[in-house]
């Protein structure tokens, strides 16, 4: 077992949508970068809907989250992990990022997406009761992970449509 720790968030103060994971896996950890697994869909997605080129650069794909108000962050600050796997983390070495915090300094965030169940339960248990803030809708979507294979990409893509705001096809 590994005793990991997540990235900082990516994030601009007039950010009105926060996107947040569980834990990076191994290959985002590896490689420095959210979403790094290259069968991890959420580039893919995010790039259909934020109109760029998936293939861009990591620097170019964080500008595009960012000029779209997005930040990008996980719920947990650090953990131990076998594998990549949200299943093995070992519930009792959890600790939550310092959303308080996060939430205080970016205050114009009014939605708040969850990539998959395991970010929202962990938010859920560690973060929601201890923060403060404004009117702010939670939504849990598809996890974009390889290891959820029982929907589509293009039903990902359907689901995932709402970071991209009202009037979106």
């Amino acid at each position: 077992m590994s005793h990991i720790r997540s990235f900082e968030p990516i994030e601009t103060k007039n950010a009105e949508i926060l996107i947040l994971g569980s834990m990076p896996g191994r290959a985002s950890l590896a490689a420095g970068q959210y979403y790094a697994h290259t069968q991890n869909a959420f580039w893919r997605i995010v790039s259909e809907l934020l109109e760029f080129d998936v293939a861009s650069p990591y620097a170019v794909r964080i500008a595009a989250l960012k000029s779209a108000r997005i930040a990008l962050w996980d719920v947990l600050q650090s953990c131990t992990r076998e594998g990549s796997l949200d299943a093995m983390i070992e519930r009792d070495t959890e600790i939550a990022n310092d959303f308080q915090t996060f939430f205080q300094t970016h205050t114009k965030i009014t939605q708040v997406f969850f990539n998959g169940a395991k970010a929202e339960s962990c938010f859920n248990r560690h973060a929601l009761r201890e923060i403060e803030t404004g009117p702010v809708s939670y939504l849990r979507l598809p996890s974009t992970s390889p290891a959820h294979a029982a929907m589509s990409l293009a039903q990902k893509i359907s689901a995932w449509r709402v970071i991209a705001g009202p009037g979106t096809t």
